[in-house]
Parts: C-alpha cells; sequence; structure tokens
C-alpha cells in the first residue's frame, strides 16, 4: 500500500515510524531472520501493575505440551495473568489426578522460567467443561473467544487467586 489518497494523515496511521504497514499482528523475528506471527495487538490486556500481557505467547508455550488440548490465558486488571486450561482426553485417561497435578505444576514452572516477571502465570485453573462452538467458547474454526471465556469464569476469580495454589481444579 502506497497511501490513502490525498488522506496523509490517514496514511501516516497506518504505517510505522520505519515504514510498515501497521496490521495488528504480532511477531517475533528467529535466529535465521524469519518473522513468526504470534498473535494480534488487540489481543494485549494490563495487568493491575500497569503492565501488557501478550496472552497468545504464553498460550503457545502451554499447548505445546501434550497434555494440554487447549488453554486461554487473561488476567486483565489482576496482579499476575493465569491460564484455564483444558486437558487432553489422553492424558485424563492415562494419569491419575495426583500425576496430573505434578506435570502442570513442572509445566507452569517451565512456561514461567520463559517469560518475562510481569508474564508470569501465578497459577493453571484446570477447567473439566469442555469448550466448543455450540456453547459459545470456541468460534467455529475451534479458535478460543477470549471475552466469553473471561465472562464465563469472571465469577470464580477471586477464589482462584484466593487459594494460592499453583493448579487450581474446577
Amino acid at each position: 500500500m502506497m497511501g490513502y489518497y490525498k488522506q496523509p494523515e490517514l496514511t501516516a496511521e497506518a504505517f510505522s515510524d520505519d515504514g510498515f504497514l501497521k496490521t495488528g499482528d504480532r511477531g517475533e523475528i528467529d535466529d535465521e531472520g524469519r518473522l513468526k506471527l504470534t498473535g494480534r495487538e488487540k489481543e494485549l490486556f494490563k495487568t493491575s501493575k500497569g503492565k501488557y500481557i501478550a496472552p497468545s505467547r504464553l498460550e503457545n508455550l502451554i499447548n505445546a505440551d501434550s497434555l494440554v488440548e487447549i488453554c486461554c490465558v487473561t488476567g486483565a486488571g489482576r496482579p499476575q495473568p493465569f491460564a484455564l486450561v483444558l486437558l487432553s482426553p489422553e492424558a485424563t485417561e492415562t494419569a491419575s489426578q495426583e500425576q496430573l497435578q505434578q506435570r502442570l505444576a513442572s509445566l507452569l514452572g517451565e512456561v514461567n522460567a520463559r517469560v518475562e516477571p510481569h508474564e508470569k502465570l501465578e497459577f493453571l485453573a484446570v477447567i473439566t467443561q469442555q469448550w466448543s462452538p455450540e456453547n459459545g467458547l470456541l468460534t467455529p474454526t475451534l479458535k478460543v473467544k477470549r471475552g466469553a471465556i473471561e465472562q464465563r469464569y469472571e465469577y470464580e476469580l477471586d477464589s482462584w487467586y484466593a487459594a494460592d495454589c499453583d493448579i487450581v481444579w474446577c
């Protein structure tokens, strides 16, 4: 795009200072100079400490574990973010709750070791209710509907934070 026709103000808003088009995507460049898209700007949320969190980066770290089917990182207005996690059916069929507890605690430690202090997850909340397009928690293409999930679990947040546990079972 070269710019908006006869609208230099809009053109200036659409481009970064170094000349790149602002798409709203977030990304990171790897060691070989390749761009990897990691999420969208609009997904950012602010903690009560005033720090911005990009949830997709944390979600990618959590979802990489075979234990997890899907997760949603949130925590707007809270001191630290947290993750809502649905376990994979294979994990729940082959492991006891005690084994799952240990593996999840290990996963939480691994994720927190790879992120900045303000991004460290306070806890993982293990959700048993499946998320689906039918219950409004996933899109038809099976993407997380962050707003709907935040609204669904909002009333439980105070008790989860008060529990002061690494893993909360719901």
